[in-house]
């Protein structure tokens, strides 16, 4: 997160001051959403421009939060309108380390208890210095476009549209079947 600060603060504030892009970050730059290359849970390397064309619904999740039982509302979400919305669940284990497990752990706890078939990827950081290169992309506006909002604790939520553009962002506290969501499909 520092680093990020100090390469956007330098980016503003003129290049005197500013040598390049942190190596950090400049491997994780991207222009699209649909450039993106991440591995799955299962550690299969998912290619993003299968999503083109379809609304993505970017969660950061944890299975040891009070806001934990959205699992269930995010998989009715995906078997109720999966035909309208790709829902994409990136365990993290940044906010109040309620995501202790490893991934094999994660899968068979979301499996188990909540019949999550929804796709999910590696544990990873979605805030701070390790930040994964989509979250990233999602929080830094001069790669998005507009958004800076980052998350603020476990499923904050991201609406990427049909075209690969960030439309909204949402809280924890909004439901993944709430009428916010479910009227933008």
């Amino acid at each position: 997160m520092l680093k990020k600060t100090i390469y956007l603060f330098l980016k503003k504030f003129g290049k005197k001051y500013a040598k390049s892009m942190p190596e950090n970050l400049k491997k994780n730059s991207t222009s699209s959403f649909y450039d993106f290359k991440l591995k799955s849970i299962e550690g299969k390397e998912i290619d993003f421009s299968i999503y083109k064309n379809k609304n993505i619904l970017i969660v950061n999740t944890a299975s040891e939060c009070g806001y934990t039982a959205q699992y269930e509302e995010l998989e009715k979400l995906h078997q109720t309108h999966g035909n309208k919305i790709i829902i994409l669940g990136f365990p993290s284990n940044n906010f109040g380390g309620q995501e202790p497990g490893s991934n094999e752990d994660i899968k068979l706890f979301c499996q188990k208890n909540y019949g999550v078939s929804f796709q999910l990827f590696q544990k990873s950081d979605v805030i701070g210095e390790n930040i994964n290169p989509l979250y990233f992309w999602l929080t830094n506006k001069e790669q998005n476009g507009w958004n800076e909002l980052q998350p603020k604790w476990n499923f904050c939520k991201y609406l990427i549209d049909k075209n690969g553009n960030i439309t909204n962002y949402f809280s924890s506290a909004v439901s993944p079947l709430s009428n916010e969501i479910t009227d933008k499909l």
